[in-house]
Parts: structure tokens; sequence; C-alpha cells
């Protein structure tokens, strides 16, 4: 473990909203996408207006605004923070809908949790409206792409990295062995940055 330890957690291991108070004031941004894995005829219903609810992109687009400003009342140790802007992005395939949430402040904190959760109700939101035609969606792929601002810098995700089940966890048996070593905290770090920013 590194020295800096877990930040959500007190010296006495309870949890604590880490204090933010003696950070610059950035402008941060974080992009986020999901995925909304679908059948084809489900999709083309979307991409002509045709689910029966309504305007399917236009609804997630809002519900996903929405969901960056709630953030902090999802998730217990996020910071509420003045959201400047939200922009909800959608890229229709065969077989599924992309949603893109791209989220900036200024602010002493960064966005990613605004932009995951912008996100993931956007597609949450598609599930909803499409349901009535195909109960066998499944959202996956919520990633984190791009951060920046904060003492971290800038962060992004290499497009050739690969997704959820597709991602390597350890060892060939797909144990978490291979990464409980000295490596670990670098590894840690590699993957994620400074959470904090």
């Amino acid at each position: 473990m590194s020295d800096r330890g877990l930040t959500h957690l007190d010296p006495l291991g309870r949890a604590r909203m880490v204090d933010v108070t003696p950070k610059e004031v950035t402008h941060r941004r974080a992009i986020a996408r999901g995925r909304v894995y679908m059948r084809p005829e489900t999709s083309s219903l979307v991409a002509r207006g045709a689910i029966s609810k309504g305007d399917v992109l236009a609804v997630a687009r809002v519900a996903g605004i929405q969901a960056a400003k709630r953030a902090p009342d999802l998730i217990p140790l996020c910071h509420p923070l003045l959201v400047g802007s939200v922009f909800i992005n959608f890229r229709i395939e065969d077989r599924f809908i992309e949603v893109e949430a791209q989220v900036e402040t200024v602010d002493r904190t960064g966005v990613e949790m605004e932009a995951l959760t912008a996100a993931t109700v956007a597609a949450l939101t598609i599930y909803d409206m499409c349901k009535s035609s195909d109960r066998s969606m499944v959202i996956g792929d919520v990633t984190l792409w791009e951060k920046t601002g904060g003492r971290s810098g800038v962060y992004r995700r290499d497009p050739l990295e690969p997704l959820g089940g597709d991602a390597p966890v350890g060892e060939a048996d797909g144990s978490f062995g291979a990464l409980l070593d000295d490596d670990l905290d670098e590894a840690f770090d590699d993957a994620y940055g400074d959470l904090d920013d």
C-alpha cells in the first residue's frame, strides 16, 4: 500500500469524505461511455423513431443530464460540485447503442463520477424505453475514457485496451494472484491515477 493509503478511509478505517478544500480550483472534464446491447431490430426501431414510448434518445439525453447533477445524491462519498456542462451523445450500431457523456466543471475535484453516472442512467433509460420490444438487452462497458484537470493531469484510455469481460484479470486461470505482490500499488495507480482529483 502506498503512503497515501486509501483516501476514503480515516486512520481508524472508517469511511470519510476526502477533504478537497486545500486543492486548487481548476477546469476539469471527464468523458465516460457505456453500451446497451440489443437485437438489430431494436436498434433499427430506435433509429427510425418507432419505439412506442417515444423518442428514446431525446429522453435518454435528458435523463443523463439530470443524472450528472445528482451523482452526489447516489454515491455516498462523492462531492457535490457545480456541474458546468453536460453533453450526452449516442452512436447507433446494429447490435448496440453507445452512450457518451461529457461533463465539465471548474472546481476542486473531478467529474468522473458525474460522467459515469450520466452514461449509466442514459443507458438505463434506453433500456426502459425499449424493454417492451426487447427484454434481452444488456447494459455494459461503462468506462471512463478521458479525464483532464487536477493534480494528476490527463488520463486517456487506450482505445485498444479490452473492455469488460475481455480485460485480463490476473494469471491464465483468471485469479487475482498475479497482482498480489509489490507491484500492486503501481498497477493500481497506472490503471486509476489519483482518484481524488
